[in-house]
């Protein structure tokens, strides 16, 4: 089976200043991977490489097998992205914003999986409501709704669940759970919350000054490292990189 993703060597320079400085990792299928750092560690930055959005100055970024670079559109048709700021179109109902966007994506049997998505995440009541009328939990729901659309062997999440409140935060980080799970496809998610990452997340890392410098799992990472927990290890890791 493919990995959800591959990165290799990944690299983003402008001028005299280097974002991303050879990064490397995976995903794999029905795993999910923390990617944890600081403002200007270099995270959103690898993500936009990962989306196609930029260029790198050097590397290789393969999803579900297929190069980001040389194959982009093929390859970018086996992910999808979510962002708590990413809201979908608010004039346009809940259906209507699935619909296009599992059109874009190609989707097959299109009406049955609305229908899935719909149930799954509790949007029964809101099929015909504009989007821009709901809550930000529910504008969540919707929004994983579409990032789940195509099924994607790469879920791309950043800061998901950032502003909701504690439950429907909770009931959102279940419903991405059960998604890898299911084995259906790799997530790579983001997240300033350590108690979050700590809940959900299989394997983290830790990227500062564009490199990463330590990685593990996010529930035994912070003892070997002498630290209480993970927030403890993010803010030493923010104040002083520990080598890898």
């Amino acid at each position: 089976m493919d990995l959800a993703l591959e990165v290799k060597g990944l690299k983003k320079a402008y001028k005299s200043i280097t974002a991303v400085d050879s990064v490397s990792f995976d995903v794999r299928p029905g795993e999910i991977v923390g990617l944890l750092g600081p403002n200007g560690a270099g995270k959103t930055t690898t993500i936009s490489m990962i989306l196609g959005v930029l260029e790198p100055s050097e590397g290789s970024i393969n999803i579900n097998g297929r190069d980001v670079i040389s194959h982009r559109s093929e390859a970018l048709m086996h992910t999808n992205f979510n962002a708590v700021y990413s809201h979908a179109p608010g004039n346009l109902t809940v259906f209507q914003n699935l619909y296009i966007f599992g059109l874009l994506y190609n989707a097959p049997n299109l009406s049955e999986r609305i229908d899935e998505l719909i149930k799954e995440f509790d949007l029964e009541i809101f099929r015909d409501t504009k989007c821009g009328a709901l809550s930000s939990g529910e504008q969540t729901r919707v929004g994983l709704a579409k990032a789940m659309i195509n099924k994607p062997a790469l879920l791309l999440l950043d800061e998901p669940t950032a502003s909701l409140d504690p439950s429907t935060a909770q009931i959102i980080r279940k419903k991405i759970r059960d998604y890898a799970d299911r084995g259906e496809g790799g997530v790579l998610w983001t997240s300033h919350n350590m108690h979050e990452v700590e809940d959900v997340c299989d394997r983290i890392l830790f990227l500062s000054h564009g490199k990463i410098v330590l990685e593990g799992n996010p529930r035994t990472l912070p003892q070997e490292h002498g630290k209480k927990n993970l927030e403890e290890l993010f803010i030493a890791i923010a104040r002083e990189p520990i080598d890898s």
